[in-house]
């Protein structure tokens, strides 16, 4: 967040040789932030599909980084181009190192907003709300906001003005602040993302293996139907092979001859499709709440037990939405497996050394850092927010289509 250069004596800026790496490696790097994070927005907010509730914080995120690339970015890629001499006032550089605090703190606390999110639609997601932006959701991305600001706040209300500072180096003149900044920005909230997509593998791991022991159990029950039905057509068959079959009426009814009651051939048909009706909701439901009905083998009470059996196919099938529904949202959740180990490799990797150096700075006085790592480690950090739009994006069909959608101009 800082910007140290090396020595060079006043006014020998004109003696130094430009950095043209600075431009060719910048100027790109703020293009794709600011294409990346403009395609991000305008695609939730134009496609009525993106506009979730989880969305809301990708947007966050964008502008966050979309503010970095239009404020920070130009004025920091200026002075690497000058060799880190800086030539504005320092005023300017005091506002430069505020937003360069506040937005870098903002991006990665709305990143570990996300994974709260996400969290809560993993671990509790019968009670996350898809498709509103809820309360809870609103406080999360106003508290990075507000949070960030604070972290930052310091450097503008003067914090940086120290006796004899060097106006040709913009950087954060307290140490202490440096120290604090990266503990509220880094060393505090990724512990804490850590921790969630922790949590979110075991749960979303449990959700799998549970699914995985139901679906062995739907799968015998439907061998148990199948075989269940089988069955019934050939009892129907070889009652149909006897024709007609004779009943002796009570004698309080028929006292003087027996009456004959013609009996067909039980349909096949309306069994199987009950029977079929049935797999349906044992696939959907939860198996250990499901209980099936037993086979009718054509008695007469067959009849009476019609009614009481739809009832509890009735009954069966509003409890297989509700189960099914749990699974639906686990099962999009599931997806988030894939991305999750991206996610946190990526901030890890790019975050980790920025801070870690500037912290190793402050707090080993003998250590020998240079410049150039610094340097490195500082556009390391920025590169995060161009990755950022394809990490949260490029693994989402519905993003991709309408990525291309925005840039082919179509509608």
């Amino acid at each position: 967040m800082d910007n140290v250069t090396p020595d060079s004596p006043p006014g020998g800026t004109h003696l130094k040789d430009y950095n043209y790496l600075a431009l060719v490696l910048g100027v790109p790097l703020i293009l794709v932030i600011i294409l990346g994070n403009i395609l991000v927005c305008l695609s939730v907010l134009t496609e009525r599909s993106l506009k979730t509730a989880t969305n809301y914080f990708i947007i966050s995120l964008a502008v966050a980084d979309l503010l970095l690339a239009v404020l920070v970015l130009p004025l920091y890629v200026y002075s690497e181009f000058l060799g880190g001499i800086w030539t504005l006032s320092t005023n300017i550089c005091d506002a430069l190192m505020t937003m360069d605090v506040m937005l870098c703190t903002a991006s990665i606390l709305n990143l570990c907003a996300i994974s709260v999110d996400r969290y809560i639609a993993v671990v509790v997601p019968l009670k996350y709300n898809r498709n509103q932006f809820s309360v809870r959701q609103l406080a999360l991305i106003t508290a990075t906001w507000v949070l960030s600001l604070g972290v930052a706040s310091p450097v503008i209300f003067g914090l940086n003005q120290v006796p004899g500072r060097d106006p040709s180096v913009c950087k954060l003149e307290d140490d202490r602040f440096v120290v604090y900044s990266s503990v509220c920005s880094f060393f505090v909230p990724c512990p804490v993302m850590l921790f969630l997509y922790y949590w979110m593998f075991r749960g979303l791991r449990r959700w799998s293996g549970r699914s995985r022991s139901q679906a062995g159990r739907v799968g015998r029950r439907a061998l148990s139907l199948h075989l269940g039905s089988a069955l019934q057509r050939v009892k129907a068959s070889t009652a149909g092979s006897r024709g007609k079959v004779v009943y002796t009426t009570a004698s309080s009814l028929s006292p003087t001859s027996p009456s004959t009651v013609s009996m067909t051939t039980p349909s096949a048909t309306p069994v199987t499709e009950e029977q079929h009706d049935e797999m349906a909701v044992v696939a959907e439901s939860d198996p250990m709440t499901t209980q099936i009905d037993s086979v009718s083998d054509g008695e007469p009470t067959e009849r009476k037990e019609g009614s009481s059996r739809r009832e509890n196919g009735l009954m069966k099938t509003k409890r297989g939405r509700r189960n099914s529904k749990s699974s639906r949202v686990s099962g999009r959740e599931r997806k988030a497996m894939k991305v999750l180990p991206v996610v946190v490799g990526v901030f890890l990797a790019c975050w980790t050394p920025f801070f870690v150096v500037h912290v190793t700075k402050v707090l080993c006085q003998s250590c020998d850092i240079s410049p150039t790592l610094i340097s490195v480690v500082t556009w390391l950090g920025y590169v995060n927010s161009a990755v950022n739009p394809i990490i949260y994006t490029a693994f989402n069909t519905e993003f991709r289509n309408v990525f291309h959608k925005l840039l082919c101009c179509r509608t």
